[in-house]
């Protein structure tokens, strides 16, 4: 087949066919009334099949080119100078936080014990790391219908041993960054903005607008198939801070205190004439550790992937902001028995989903049944109530952590919230059928 070709012909023929079998093989058909419509899907072309071939026959496998391409790339869609991939979201809050426990960041290193002011009302991952290293999470109330941070228990939540507010911004819609980061300056505290659910959102700060995930210390994000976008698994850790990044690097391979990318020795010059801790005198720099670290690393494979997604970023935004627009049009007059979702103030969200929480009267089981048996598929507000999960059997009623007030609007949203989703793949006649259906539910 390759005879008297060239790699790069060879190379070629191959991509080629790769783009033909997608336009023969995987291109979706087009959406019949009473067709299942998702909460959430990849959206793709021929182009990341292409990228992902291409990886595979150049089998650097681990982080390569398409690893350094990818971080740059985002970086310049976030508007942020540092940026690490890595193999999740989940990943990426474990070393955004492991990043603040850092000895590197002396009087500020958050040590066991400390406190995180967080919210329950969320995805575990982003309060994980906290209890697992042994701080001690403080949960405060969100609100209805933004979903995010009461930011008026803040002030309640602090202690002396507050050492850093780590959140999410709820479905794409930006928590009172505002207020929270005024809250931050006031008391040294660290800001970490779980952004997984939220890239592309923006918000408007001091007269300038900022990529949600770039206005805190850390941002983190998640290319699981129903995000934004999608290298299958994936994440990425950003800041704008180079002590951070640094530090961010290192937990993430595996601790080290070299700063070599992988298949490069001896960029500092000085790999076998200094001394650390308590090692002998010229001890390989390259197997030197600073932290207690991991392999956190993607692959280059899906990063060739991610590199093609992030083409498309910008338009899947604007279809999912389109979507949302439409749905929430669509169910205009229901705000007897529905609460609707809102933006925050300053907040352009670019909508993960749609949330809606239901009146009294209204019996969201009953609802969502009835809206599943239309083939169209819900989801909760994630954990809806952390605290309430089997995982907080062993340390409920402990010090292990803090609960500020009784979290009532948490465990309203837990009993009476569900929604539905408004992906870049949903067309009009979708968006319009869930609407019908949830009307005609009610």
């Amino acid at each position: 087949m390759f005879e008297n070709k060239s790699k790069e012909e060879a190379t070629k023929e191959i991509l080629n066919s790769v783009k033909e079998y997608y336009k023969k093989y995987m291109v979706k058909p087009e959406y019949k009334d009473g067709d299942r419509i998702s909460y959430a899907s990849r959206v793709f072309d021929e182009k990341e099949m292409m990228n992902l071939t291409d990886a595979t026959l150049e089998f650097w496998l681990t982080s390569g080119r398409y690893t350094d391409q990818f971080e740059k790339q985002l970086g310049e869609y976030l508007g942020t100078p540092f940026v690490s991939l890595v193999n999740s979201g989940s990943s990426a809050n474990l070393i955004a936080f492991m990043t603040l426990t850092s000895p590197l960041l002396k009087e500020r290193q958050i040590k066991r014990g400390d406190e995180v002011i967080t919210v329950a009302c969320g995805f575990p991952t982003t309060v994980t790391p906290i209890l697992q290293y042994g701080a001690v999470p403080v949960f405060v109330d969100v609100t209805i219908p933004q979903y995010n941070i009461d930011v008026t228990q803040l002030e309640a939540a602090l202690s002396p041993k507050t050492k850093a507010v780590m959140i999410a911004h709820t479905l794409g819609n930006p928590f009172d960054l505002k207020a929270v980061k005024a809250f931050c300056e006031k008391h040294n505290l660290w800001l970490v903005e779980d952004n997984c659910d939220a890239l592309g959102s923006e918000y408007t700060l001091d007269g300038k607008t900022y990529k949600t995930g770039t206005i805190g210390d850390i941002g983190t994000s998640s290319f699981y198939p129903p995000h934004h976008m999608t290298m299958g698994e994936g994440g990425a850790v950003y800041t704008r801070d180079p002590l951070l990044h640094k530090i961010i690097r290192s937990f993430r391979d595996w601790g080290r205190d070299c700063v070599c990318p992988s298949g490069v020795d001896n960029l500092c010059k000085h790999r076998f004439d200094k001394q650390y801790g308590t090692l002998p005198l010229g001890y390989d720099h390259k197997y030197t550790y600073s932290h207690f670290g991991y392999n956190l690393k993607a692959t280059d494979l899906q990063a060739a992937i991610g590199c093609a997604q992030l083409e498309k970023i910008p338009s899947f935004v604007e279809k999912r902001k389109e979507n949302f627009k439409r749905l929430r049009v669509g169910l205009e007059g229901l705000q007897d028995k529905l609460i609707l979702p809102e933006a925050v103030e300053n907040g352009n969200p670019s909508w993960f989903g749609f949330l809606i929480t239901c009146k009294e009267g209204v019996d969201r089981t009953e609802l969502v049944k009835k809206i599943e048996a239309a083939n169209i598929q819900t989801r909760a507000l994630f954990a809806g109530n952390l605290t309430r999960h089997p995982c907080f059997d062993q340390i409920r009623g402990t010090d292990a952590y803090r609960v500020i007030d009784d979290l009532s609007v948490t465990d309203r949203i837990m009993r009476d919230t569900f929604w539905v989703g408004v992906y870049p793949g949903m067309t009009d006649a979708m968006i319009d059928r869930m609407a019908k259906v949830i009307k005609e539910s009610l």
